[in-house]
């Protein structure tokens, strides 16, 4: 697919996400370690009865089967609304496996090495980094390796890899690894721009028909630091389209009901193309909060050697939730759509997970993403706790949005806080700081 460019002038643009509400008795909260459990058994019961729920396919080392999940032990995720999802692998994983033949043994023996590996896999999924050599369960994962992530291996064995992450030791399944030096670290993206410049909407990308408004254009910047990434961070700041609120885009693409409530309720096939957004408790415009945020975190990325895909850089850009996701998924490794929350109780951050309901994880490209946009979520969700930011129960509310429905890289929508959160620039410096951290860790960079 080609990305149009233009360096002057916005020119049309078709398709974006969706998650830019305030959320007001959205019911269903969910805890990420539940989200984690219900995933569990849904995987069981799928490997029982012979067909898929709905999860992104994983693969067991060694065989070419299929068990109906993602994540390579390596990984996927959920979304929610204006972005999530999760990756810390090439740009354009699609799947991402579990090491599902390596069970819970004893310590297995490793030869005493010290050398340098990198992660491969074959079709561009994230690889699962534990605590302990054991797939049991997924409360032992670390974080998520691209491929052509560099490793510090220090033992080495039939099926399990041991390696120093962060000075601490951390385990991966041996098929995933290789001792040749990649080409690149990571992969761009896929349908990545070859220059910076102002990228709009392409009427011929997989669900730009779906978006109403259209004409804006989104920014896409190159960093200039010495060690430049090679990965793309979507940032878009929610709400801050004149008009959006009046008109309305399909929930899904296939056309089927909400499966949650929110700004829109459960049952509704149609929502706000942009919603406008809440106002914070001392007058100041939700729209106005995200993009502050969103230059913020701009800078810091750049300065950390990530790409960045400006969604929004002015108080109105002509692009509905839809197009904004369009744009992400062709140009962007990853989407993550900046919120605060509608409430009053100042109750902290979370992320909007993706529901544990079938029909939706059965729905593309649902079906094949979810487990990315959840992945996202739990790293920025970990940044900003690490970072000193008040997290929200668990850490996650599980919402059908429409940017997780149509979302095809890890897209998440995290919520910063809702109407009562300080919102100075210095708790905006925090904040950004925190994401920053969960994107590395994410991406598995430093």
């Amino acid at each position: 697919m080609r990305l149009q460019i233009k360096r002057y002038g916005a020119v049309a643009l078709a398709g974006i996400m969706a998650g830019s509400f305030a959320l007001t008795g959205c019911g269903s909260y969910a805890s990420s370690s539940e989200l984690r459990l219900q995933a569990e058994a849904s995987l069981s019961g799928q490997a029982d009865s012979g067909n898929g729920t709905g999860q992104d396919s994983r693969r067991e080392p060694g065989s070419g089967t299929q068990d109906g999940q993602g994540g390579q032990d390596g990984q996927d995720s959920q979304g929610a609304q204006d972005g999530q999802g999760i990756r810390t692998g090439g740009p354009s994983a699609e799947t991402i496996r579990v090491e599902t033949g390596l069970t819970t043994a004893p310590m297995p023996e490793f030869e005493p090495v010290n050398d340098e590996v990198y992660v491969k896999t074959e079709d561009g999924g994230s690889v699962r980094l534990r605590s302990s050599c054991s797939t049991d369960s997924d409360s032992n994962i670390v974080t998520y390796a691209s491929p052509g992530t560099r490793l510090a291996r220090t033992g080495k064995g039939s099926e399990w890899t041991r390696i120093d992450y962060n000075g601490s030791t951390a385990y991966l399944s041996s098929a995933y690894i290789t001792t040749e030096v990649p080409k690149t670290t990571a992969a761009p993206a896929q349908g990545a721009c070859a220059d910076s410049g102002e990228v709009t909407l392409n009427p011929s990308w997989k669900y730009a028909e779906f978006s109403k408004i259209n004409t804006g254009a989104a920014v896409l910047y190159r960093s200039e630091a010495g060690a430049r990434k090679n990965i793309t961070i979507c940032v878009n700041a929610g709400h801050g389209t004149k008009g959006g609120s009046s008109v309305k885009t399909l929930c899904h693409p296939d056309g089927t009901p909400k499966v949650t409530g929110g700004t829109t309720g459960a049952g509704a096939t149609s929502a706000a193309a942009v919603s406008g957004g809440m106002t914070f408790a001392d007058g100041t415009a939700e729209s106005k909060v995200t993009l502050a945020m969103a230059l913020i975190l701009k800078d810091k990325l750049l300065a950390a050697g990530y790409d960045v895909l400006m969604i929004r850089e002015n108080d109105d850009v002509q692009l509905d939730n839809v197009a904004r996701t369009v744009i992400a998924n062709n140009a962007s490794d990853c989407h993550i759509a900046l919120h605060w929350d509608s409430t009053t109780s100042n109750k902290g951050a979370f992320y909007m997970s993706v529901p544990n309901v079938e029909s939706y994880r059965n729905m593309e490209p649902v079906k094949s993403h979810w487990q990315q946009h959840n992945a996202l979520g739990e790293s920025l969700v970990a940044g900003l706790k690490g970072a000193g930011v008040k997290i929200f129960s668990g850490g996650s509310m599980a919402m059908d949005l429409t940017q997780t429905s149509y979302s095809t890289i890890p897209s998440v929508d995290i919520e910063l806080g809702d109407k009562a959160s300080d919102h100075s620039q210095a708790t905006l410096n925090t904040l950004a700081d925190g994401l920053l951290a969960g994107i590395n860790q994410y991406f598995g960079q430093s």
